[in-house]
């Protein structure tokens, strides 16, 4: 009986040669031992092989629509060999017979360039809270890659240049030729010799190896804007490494790690301090010397601040990195109460509490171990 080769490929009889040749594809990326070692797809890999080289040759798919079969007598559609139909091809092989690997001879890529573009670099950069907010100039060592200053890039040595591979012919590439139920199929693959560029060094430069690149250490200055904060990258075009082959160097980023400050924490563009208040001055009301970043501010503490009141000098803190304005200094005030008095200064302060007619809650507060109780006993040095 004659085999279903329409069905193998899952085509209408009447299916155009694109249409055939398409599902072969599809069915060849599915079940080809490359991509499924399964034995069943193995075997259906064969028959959807065969199907298609006989739906493919216009005199055999008439065989197999006037009621033939145009492999009954060749072993099973395999060649007659009993083996892979495709010679031991690999998946990718059989894709560049449709994809344009060459099948007939084509020509492939081409030589690829010896010069080719350099990597870029990343290098750390530590800055204090001052010189984020108003930028600076820093002169950065760095270790990279850079051109040759003997072969200038060229990686032959002195007085030499490339010769053409002898392998590949200057063309990059070698091809083999493998015979297959689709006839001759041609692929290519980068020269051994050579490496793909189609040209060999004979002499190469002592100084960098033939590489057309040497590591150097050098000084670059990086222009690091006001407003750069922990983990923000400045780019310095083409101060990266230099490409093999002397190709066009990369960009060096720099990275900004901030200090911490011993006065001021930050929030983005915001800034926090804390300042300390006696316990008088707070009661009292006081002006104090502020040192900010930009300038000398006078704080003004009101009669009464209580610990933990905030204070936010607009303009006072770090400017914008991207765009106009400046953020805010956020001050805390930390009212400090004494831990050690003397006896005229309990004296004064128990007045004080009378004056202000506490004594009452001070007299009910010793019988209590109230808060006057404790504090008494603190004046005490009890």
């Amino acid at each position: 009986m004659a085999r279903d080769y329409y069905g193998a490929l899952g085509v209408a009889k009447g299916a155009s040669a694109d249409e055939i040749k398409r599902a072969y594809r599809k069915l060849a990326r599915e079940l080809h031992p490359d991509v499924n070692p399964d034995a069943a797809a193995q075997q259906r890999f064969k028959d959807v092989t065969a199907a298609y080289e006989v739906l493919s040759d216009p005199a055999k798919r008439q065989v197999v629509d006037l009621g033939g079969d145009p492999l009954s007598g060749s072993g099973g559609g395999n060649g007659g060999g009993g083996g892979d139909p495709f010679g031991g091809m690999g998946l990718g092989d059989i894709m560049d017979a449709f994809f344009g690997g060459g099948q007939g001879g084509g020509r492939g890529r081409g030589p690829r360039s010896r010069t080719r573009q350099g990597d870029d670099a990343l290098i750390p950069v530590e800055l204090t809270l001052e010189e984020c907010a108003a930028g600076v100039a820093k002169d950065i060592t760095v270790d990279t890659a850079t051109l040759c200053g003997v072969c200038h890039g060229s990686g032959c040595a002195e007085g030499t240049r490339p010769v053409t591979c002898d392998t590949c012919q200057g063309s990059g590439e070698i091809q083999q030729v493998q015979r297959s139920l689709l006839g001759q199929v041609v692929t290519s693959r980068p020269c051994p010799v050579c490496r793909g560029f189609g040209e060999v060094i004979p002499e190469p430069c002592r100084q960098c190896s033939g590489e057309g690149r040497v590591r150097a250490r050098r000084v670059v200055r990086a222009n690091i804007p006001a407003g750069v904060g922990n983990g923000i990258r400045v780019r310095l075009a083409g101060q990266g490494e230099v490409g093999p082959g002397g190709g066009a160097p990369g960009d060096l980023y720099v990275e900004v790690e901030e200090l911490s400050h011993d006065r001021f924490t930050r929030e983005g563009v915001d800034l926090h301090c804390t300042v300390h208040v006696p316990m008088t001055a707070a009661a009292l009301g006081t002006t104090m010397s502020l040192s900010t970043l930009q300038s000398q501010e006078e704080l003004v503490i009101a009669p009464g601040t209580q610990s933990g009141t905030v204070q936010t000098l607009r303009g006072q803190g770090m400017p914008r990195l991207r765009g106009s304005g400046v953020g805010n200094l956020h001050v805390h005030v930390d009212v400090v109460t004494p831990t050690r008095v003397d006896g005229r200064q309990a004296e004064l302060l128990r007045e004080l509490a009378a004056l202000r007619g506490e004594e009452q809650a001070e007299l009910a507060a010793r019988g209590h171990g109230g808060f006057f109780s404790r504090l008494r006993d603190s004046f005490a040095g009890r």
